[in-house]
């Protein structure tokens, strides 16, 4: 995720959106964060979940965390959700990555529940790779963190 917040904070600070945009933005951001952080205090005070079950939660995220962090993740998951439906040779040409790479990455996608692998046996033999309402989710929900950190 590093590497993608990177390049998206300096494309985002190059892209000049209009008042009304950039403002429409803002209020849904705001709204957000106001909804998660009411969320959060009434599941910690109605829930009475200390700061020790919460931390052993998002200890049991980790390896998610450690996936979505990896060069080529969000993009693959981002491409996915532009396109929708994609082969593994369109995938490697728009993210421009080499095949072992590529082929690695989006295994450990379909093994972790984020994409859906697909084979046409042809001819010509081809695999489409899709997001599944777990990917697409994630996908949707790191475009406002990555907005906000472009920003501010």
């Amino acid at each position: 995720m590093k590497y993608l917040i990177l390049y998206l904070v300096k494309s985002l600070k190059s892209v000049k959106l209009s008042e009304e945009i950039s403002s429409v933005i803002e209020i849904k951001i705001k709204h957000t964060l106001q909804g998660i952080e009411e969320t959060l205090r009434n599941v910690l005070e109605k829930e009475k979940i200390t700061f020790d079950v919460l931390r052993d939660i998002l200890r049991g995220l980790d390896l998610s965390f450690k996936l979505l962090s990896q060069k080529w993740i969000l993009e693959t998951l981002y491409s996915l959700l532009l396109r929708e439906s994609m082969s593994f040779n369109e995938l490697k040409r728009v993210l421009d990555v080499n095949s072992r790479s590529l082929s690695l990455k989006l295994k450990e996608l379909v093994k972790q529940g984020y994409i859906k692998r697909e084979v046409d046996p042809g001819p010509p033999f081809r695999t489409f790779y899709t997001l599944t309402k777990k990917g697409r989710n994630v996908a949707l929900l790191s475009i406002p963190l990555v907005y906000y950190i472009a920003i501010y």
